[in-house]
């Protein structure tokens, strides 16, 4: 039969023999029928060898691709085609399809001009392909669709709307309230299973039509079709809202895990789908500010508030290097002389165009970019440094300094040498440097607390906790930690029993007291016959600049050295 390809010798064997171990069908077709084919083309395409032998080529194509797959026959058989290589799909005999790929060659059999076929099955390769297709938009853990899809499935909702089709669509961007806390407690296998579940759940909460995606970590979205109103996407919000609220079993606990929503409305004012899922994150973070468990729909100032903190980010980034950040020193004096004994260190910032900033108004956001490690840095050089002028300039006074320290720069790896750093260039003992802490901050990284303090304690400096009882307030804790100082929180003042109790607990460790927010003499009479120690507040002075430090400082000096003046 293959007489017209190779003669009749080793060669014809060795040619039989390859064609019909190879994983590839083989065929010729001559004058648009097949004149030969190996049985491996017999099981691709579910015939009987001899069932091939005559068939027209055409009949094995599916119709869809037949006219395009015979005019490369007929090139080929004409000879002006060349050497072909064509995907298509083939019809089986029972009706399926299979994608094959064919190597075409232009040749003869017995005689005639002939297209001799090689014929590959890219079922698995197709399998393949679609597989990466979907992981490449589709998350891997939860199986949902991920940024990629739900941007562009987005657009095309938003492209519909600005065509004036449809009834509009609403965004939903969900964040699961202490997700971290529950990850880094039980371990990132909980975590996952987690957001199967809470995916699952997602995805009862909406109509076939709806998408839900994941954006990543905690964070997933929801697109609703054909929205009339807002009205709908908050009831939707709120069902979401009561179905991941319902307890969670991970392991042998059940969990309770509140998200925070924000939505978005879309309408063709919108340019593209990220913008619409930028102002559905924003209302997200709205949500979550005023606290766990809610939704909140995006309104036009919560964009302007967003840009007015990237300008305030961009403008704080470029405050150190422009030498706009200034420290004031707030007094903290004796209760029982009323004498000045050192201050607090506290960073303004004369903005160029909003004036002077105090700390509340761009710390936090100082925190949040990570600006406020090389901002706390250059408090603490200059509070040491300008500390070390003021006892050089006024040799009675012998002055401390409290600088805060930030969560970030306790947690640096290096917080001890910049400490160490910044006593050494300054020349300032470490007993005359407080350094401020807060509850939070040492209850949140208990282990690494304990070290970092221990290592701080070796320098000398005094170890103050700040705003104590507003925050965790674990006694036993407060041994664990061994500070020097308690700064009793401006909340309590006036609260006398709770100040009573921590001043007998103040005894109890031999720690000193600063009682913050003193502002009357009743206050400071009350506090006194406490046996508070320090007070700090309105009543013995605002927080200045270096200048005006400098003159309480001179006067602080003068009265001491006047004739009369108690040793």
């Amino acid at each position: 039969m293959c007489e017209g390809i190779l003669p009749l010798d080793r060669s014809s064997e060795i040619f039989h023999w390859l064609t019909e171990q190879s994983l590839a069908g083989v065929a010729a077709v001559v004058e648009g029928r097949i004149a030969w084919a190996n049985a491996r083309l017999g099981e691709m395409l579910g015939y009987r060898n001899e069932e091939l032998i005559g068939m027209p080529a055409g009949d094995l194509v599916a119709e869809v691709d037949r006219a395009e797959v015979m005019r490369h026959i007929g090139s080929q058989v004409e000879g002006n085609g060349g050497d072909i290589r064509s995907a298509f799909r083939a019809q089986r005999k029972d009706g399926s399809r299979v994608p094959l790929e064919v190597y075409g060659h232009h040749g003869t059999f017995a005689g005639k001009p002939a297209a001799i076929g090689l014929f590959l099955d890219l079922t698995e390769r197709k399998l393949a392909e679609a597989q990466v297709r979907h992981d490449a938009l589709h998350d891997g853990l939860t199986g949902l669709p991920n940024r990629a899809l739900f941007i562009d499935r987005l657009g095309r909702s938003l492209a519909r709307t600005r065509g004036g089709k449809g009834s509009g669509f609403s965004v939903l961007v969900i964040d699961l309230d202490r997700f971290k806390l529950i990850n880094d407690s039980l371990g990132h296998r909980a975590g996952d299973e987690l957001l199967v579940t809470t995916s699952q759940r997602l995805l009862g909460c909406v109509r076939p039509e709806d998408m839900v995606a994941r954006l990543g970590g905690d964070e997933f979205t929801v697109l609703l079709e054909d929205v009339p109103d807002a009205l709908e996407a908050a009831r939707v919000s709120q069902k979401i809202q009561r179905e991941l609220s319902a307890p969670i079993a991970l392991g042998d606990r059940e969990i309770v895990v509140t998200p925070s929503i924000g939505i978005a409305h879309g309408c063709p004012d919108y340019l593209s789908a990220e913008e619409i899922l930028r102002d559905a994150d924003l209302a997200m973070y709205r949500a979550k500010a005023r606290g766990p468990a809610g939704h909140a729909e995006f309104d036009p100032a919560m964009h302007r508030t967003a840009m007015a903190a990237l300008q305030l980010e961009s403008d704080l980034r470029r405050a150190l290097d422009r030498a706009e950040l200034q420290l004031h020193y707030q007094p903290v004096v004796s209760l029982a002389t009323g004498a000045i004994v050192g201050f607090e260190a506290l960073v303004h910032w004369n903005h160029p165009a909003r004036g002077q900033l105090r700390p509340m108004e761009f710390v936090p956001l100082a925190e949040e970019t990570g600006l406020v490690v090389p901002i706390g840095e250059w408090v603490l050089r200059e509070a040491c440094r300008q500390t070390r002028e003021w006892q050089a300039r006024h040799r009675g006074l012998e002055l401390t300094v409290g600088v805060n320290l930030s969560v970030r720069q306790f947690l640096m790896s290096d917080v001890v040498d910049t400490v160490a750093r910044a006593l050494a260039e300054t020349r300032l003992s470490p007993r005359n440097l407080r350094l401020e802490l807060t509850e939070s901050m040492l209850m949140d990284n208990a282990p690494q607390a304990v070290q970092v303090l221990a290592e701080l304690r070796a320098l000398g400096v005094s170890l103050d906790l700040d705003d104590f009882g507003t925050g965790y307030s674990s006694l036993s804790y407060l041994h664990n930690f061994r500070l020097d100082t308690l700064k009793i929180d401006r909340s309590f003042v006036g609260s006398w029993e709770i100040v009573s109790a921590i001043v007998n607990l103040a005894r109890g460790l031999r720690l000193t007291l600063i009682a913050e927010g003193v502002e009357t003499g009743e206050q400071l009479e009350v506090l006194r016959g406490l046996g508070c120690e320090y007070g700090q507040g309105y009543l013995f002075g605002r927080p200045i600049d270096a200048k005006g430090m400098e003159k309480l400082l001179s006067a602080e000096q003068g009265a001491r050295l006047a004739p009369g003046a108690a040793a």
